[in-house]
């Protein structure tokens, strides 16, 4: 494959549109920017509108289920169906806020725009495998560092648009932006020169893939690591409100005078936390390159997270308002959350094979429906049902150390499981 990927252009072919399609996509974590907004619109419940977000994370997960084999046999195809579903459901979405029909937000924003998401994110990995045969990891790192970094690029535009031309036609204007992003991404897509695809040896039963222990080990890690994150992310904003609040400089201020005060603060760290899940996405797909196995990338997000969480609990960080540990704690977790993503189509391509990886790949991201729905209500009931409700956030902490421990031994499962099924990779780059 190395000698096929040397023929053409593999950034025009592969990277750059790649990212033309995962950073309009990766719009979906700008979803706080405008949901109370469209609730305010709506007359409708936070609660209620939040529906929309968790359906979108759902459809991601589970089209990216069933479109593999779509994208094993026709990636145009793919591509422009992502771009349809993406750009309809989003433009579908203002149409519904402007005629006041929230069950229309649902099936724009979550269904629609939501099986867009899912096959948009598939779409582009084994494209980049195919090309980068080499550096796998730095490949899909790369593409999938734009699903991360969208976040901290269309933030500040939506906020700009919503205060110039309103919430409605913010969502006019980047629909149309987007779909001329998606559609050169459409456009510049291609395979390698000389590869084909074959379905005798490209398909695969997904029902004997579900029957193999090493990919529900992967399946649980993969899980696991998108509860936690969700479920600490979820709560970020809040846990930044009560160490603040407890600091010298801001303890005497007046509610409107701390929000004031701390809205640059707590803006700046979101911001790097958007860096760190960039830089984890690159970051840890890279060094998988560089490793015998590349489910020792998990064994060390695990074990990173489970310190940070650990020495939380130890010094009552938050409690004790000790604002380097809790930063310390978003930013690591943050980063090995992204890092999880990116390392993933090769972990499955270490395991089940280069020309199976669409469909093995898809079937997984079934995981992040689930966590998707299970992340932030995780978090939400610790929280709630703390009995110290003075420190309720310092309760959540213990529960992430406990499901990242259980992480760290399905990962380690599938390292003994691969090894006893004979997948022993190739020798790492160096």
């Amino acid at each position: 494959m190395a000698r096929i990927a040397s023929a053409g252009n593999r950034w025009t072919s592969a990277i750059i549109p790649a990212l033309l399609i995962h950073i309009p996509i990766g719009t979906v974590y700008c979803w706080s920017v405008f949901k109370q907004l469209i609730a305010d619109r709506l007359h409708a419940a936070p609660a209620s509108v939040e529906w929309a977000f968790s359906l979108a994370i759902f459809f991601l997960g589970m089209s990216a289920a069933f479109a593999g084999p779509m994208v094993e046999r026709n990636i145009k195809r793919s591509a422009f169906v992502s771009m349809v579903c993406f750009v309809v459901g989003f433009a579908g979405t203002g149409v519904s806020i402007a005629a006041g029909f929230l069950p229309g937000v649902f099936i724009c924003y979550g269904a629609i725009m939501g099986v867009g998401l899912g096959v948009g994110y598939l779409t582009p990995v084994k494209n980049l495998m195919l090309w980068f045969s080499d550096n796998k990891g730095l490949a899909t790192g790369i593409a999938v560092a734009g699903f991360g970094l969208a976040k901290a690029i269309a933030s500040p535009l939506m906020e700009y648009l919503i205060g110039t031309v309103g919430l409605v036609s913010m969502f006019f204007v980047l629909a149309a932006v987007y779909a001329v992003m998606m559609l050169v991404g459409f456009l510049f897509i291609r395979r390698p020169a000389g590869w084909t695809y074959d379905p005798a040896t490209s398909h695969v039963s997904r029902v004997s893939i579900l029957k193999k222990p090493v990919f529900w080990g992967i399946w649980i890690a993969f899980y696991l690591n998108i509860t936690c994150g969700l479920a600490l992310i979820s709560q970020e904003k809040d846990i930044l409100h009560d160490v603040l609040a407890a600091l010298p400089q801001y303890a005497a201020l007046a509610p409107s005078d701390f929000a004031a005060a701390t809205a640059g603060v707590i803006g700046l760290v979101l911001a790097i936390d958007s860096v760190f899940n960039t830089a984890g996405r690159v970051g840890f797909s890279t060094l998988s390159d560089h490793l015998k196995r590349r489910e020792t990338v998990y064994q060390v997000i695990f074990i990173m997270s489970i310190l940070v969480c650990l020495l939380q609990v130890a010094l009552n960080s938050i409690g004790n308002a000790l604002l380097w540990a809790v930063l310390a704690m978003l930013f690591l977790i943050n980063a090995g959350y992204g890092g999880g993503f990116s390392t993933l189509p090769v972990l499955l391509d270490q395991h089940f094979g280069t020309k199976t990886v669409s469909t093995t790949h898809g079937l997984t991201l079934s995981a992040w429906a689930f966590a998707g729905l299970s992340g932030n209500q995780l978090a939400s009931f610790v929280v709630t049902h703390s009995p110290d409700q003075t420190h309720r956030y310092s309760a959540l902490i213990p529960v992430l150390a406990v499901l990242f421990t259980v992480a760290l031994l399905c990962a380690t499962l599938v390292t003994v499981a691969g090894k006893h099924a004979g997948h022993e990779p190739d020798a790492p780059r160096v």
